[in-house]
This record gives C-alpha cells, sequence and structure tokens, in this order.
C-alpha cells in the first residue's frame, strides 16, 4: 500500500505519521503540509521532526496552503502547544522539498496505475480542494481518500456542531465531499469514546515501549491535558491515528455508506458536518462513514508499530 499523506502536524498528527511509517507493507509515498493546528512553517518542521524521529528523512515533505480557501486561518495551539507538538520545542531536522504540495500531489495522482495511491487527510482539507479545483481527473485516479473531519453524532469541539478540520475551511471539505472520489469519513466521535481514550496507563506503556513511544509520549502532553482538563475525559482522544488506522487496518472499524455535506453559511452550525444517517434526503451515500471503532485494538496497534 502507497500512502500520500496530508497533514497539518501537531500532536496526534505525529504519532499518526508514526503508526504509518511502521506500518508493514505501507510506503509512506511523500507528506504534504496544510495550516491548521499550527502555521504551515511549523508544521512541516514537526513532520520533519518526527520523520527524523522514526530515520525516515528519505520521505519527501512539500508545503502548501497557509490559509483557507476564504476565510482567515484559525490555529490550534492551545490544544497541542504553541508549537504543535507539546512545547517540545524540537530542533530543526533536515528541510522540506522545494515542490509545492499541489505540484507533488498531482505528480504522484498521475503517476502509475489509477488506485495505486491511498491519500489520507489529518488536517483541513485546502490542498486536497486545491488539487481537485486544479485536476478532477487525476484526483479520482486514487484508490480511496481517508478524511479525518467531521463528527458522526454531531458534537462539535470548535463550536457545538463543528469538529475543527471541516471548521477551519468548510468550503475546502464541501468542495472534496462532492467531488466522487471514494472516501472513507473518520469522524472526530470515535476517538472520544472511553475505551478508544489513550488512559494514563497506555501513556505509561507508550513511552516504555522504546524510542518512538516516548517521542510519541512527549509531544501529546499539552494534548493530554487539554483532553484530561479543559474537556474533562478520562484520557486522550487521539482521531488522526485512527484515520490513519483506517487507511491500513480498516476491519479496525465498521464503515457505513452515509450521504454527509457541510454547512458553509448557518450562523450557528457553519463547519458542521451534516450526516443523512435516516436517508432522509433521498441524496446517494458519497461516503463510508466509520460508525464505531475497535478501541481495546486500536490502542494495541498503536502501542505495537510504536514500540522497539
Amino acid at each position: 500500500m502507497r500512502l500520500l499523506i496530508d497533514t497539518d502536524t501537531a500532536a496526534d498528527d505525529a504519532v499518526a505519521l508514526l503508526l504509518a511509517l511502521r506500518s508493514p507493507g505501507v510506503e509512506v509515498a511523500a507528506l504534504t503540509i496544510v495550516a491548521g493546528n499550527v502555521p504551515v512553517g511549523q508544521a512541516a518542521r514537526n513532520a520533519l521532526a518526527t520523520l527524523g524521529a522514526a530515520g525516515r528523512l528519505d520521505v519527501p515533505v512539500h508545503v502548501g496552503a497557509a490559509v483557507p480557501l476564504l476565510q482567515p486561518i484559525a490555529f490550534a495551539t492551545e490544544v497541542h502547544g504553541e508549537d504543535g507538538l507539546g512545547d517540545s520545542f524540537l530542533p530543526p531536522v533536515g528541510s522540506p522539498s522545494p515542490v509545492p504540495a499541489l505540484d507533488a500531489t498531482l505528480a504522484l495522482l498521475r503517476a502509475g496505475d489509477p488506485n495505486s495511491l491511498t491519500w489520507v487527510a489529518l488536517g483541513p482539507l485546502t490542498n486536497v480542494a486545491t488539487a481537485i479545483l486544479a485536476d478532477p481527473a487525476a484526483c479520482r485516479r486514487v484508490r480511496e481518500l481517508v478524511i479525518m473531519g467531521g463528527a458522526g453524532d454531531g458534537v462539535g469541539n470548535v463550536t457545538p456542531a463543528a469538529e475543527y478540520n471541516f471548521w477551519v475551511d468548510p468550503e475546502a471539505a464541501r468542495i472534496v465531499l462532492r467531488a466522487g472520489i471514494p472516501i472513507r469519513l473518520v469522524g472526530w466521535d470515535l476517538s472520544r469514546r472511553p475505551d478508544a481514550l489513550f488512559t494514563a496507563a497506555d501513556r505509561a506503556a507508550l513511552q516504555a515501549s522504546g524510542p518512538l513511544g516516548a517521542f510519541a509520549e512527549r509531544v501529546t502532553r499539552r494534548l493530554w491535558e487539554f483532553a484530561t482538563g479543559s474537556h474533562h475525559r478520562d484520557g486522550m482522544d487521539l482521531p488522526d491515528p485512527i484515520a490513519v488506522a483506517g487507511a491500513v487496518a480498516p476491519s479496525l472499524l465498521t464503515w457505513e455508506p452515509r450521504a454527509v455535506d457541510v454547512e458553509c453559511r448557518g450562523e450557528l452550525t457553519r463547519g458542521a458536518a451534516v450526516v443523512d444517517h435516516l436517508a432522509v434526503t433521498g441524496q446517494p451515500p458519497n461516503v463510508e462513514l466509520a460508525t464505531a471503532l475497535d478501541g481495546p485494538g486500536f490502542k494495541a496497534l498503536v502501542l505495537e508499530r510504536l514500540a522497539g
């Protein structure tokens, strides 16, 4: 399996990247960087730091959109720390490719056999939408697009209705969902379920598992504080690694066809994923929505892949 991963690299993105890099039979062809959790330059530095920790600086990093399509950017440093990696302030490692994310994305999609590349989007969908607008035919050559975005249960983490990735750039999310690409959609709701939360014991096991586990524990410290403090949960949610699991170990999730759109103008609901669970719109399904997760199996997968 070949992956193209688009990321706004912060704490859970870093864990997701390590999960992909350490999965047998998986080739990470490239990383493309989008602004979201942190500014795009910091997200690129974080991606390189993660690749360096994994000993994989051979994977190219391509810098993409610095702002959403239509609205100002809103970062999430209160969740992930000022540097996006738990205020670990890691030293610079390597340099991004001079090839822009759009050019690299389209080159990968146009090359090789159709259906040979899986696209994984872990941040706002600005880069993905830009590629679709530039060459929709090339984008439809992808095997599937696995998106971390929205919430299948309608509960938001930025507003009462909107999850962060869709809220940052709802116009981009709408373009992507309407593009006719095979999509697996992994919402934020799965990571909030009690058996999917990384508890204090899970974090201790992660830290003790080896250098990569210790790296993952270190960069998620601010996320842990936010999840257990501001959100009053019994552990830390890791939505981006669940999305990568949806690509490399899809049997850990339950998938159901749904029609999904994004609200772009609502006064109270801008950025909300609108999921037609009961088929009341009559619209055909455009995504395979993840509706359940084997939480213990997911956590075991992360601990196993990052160990050693």
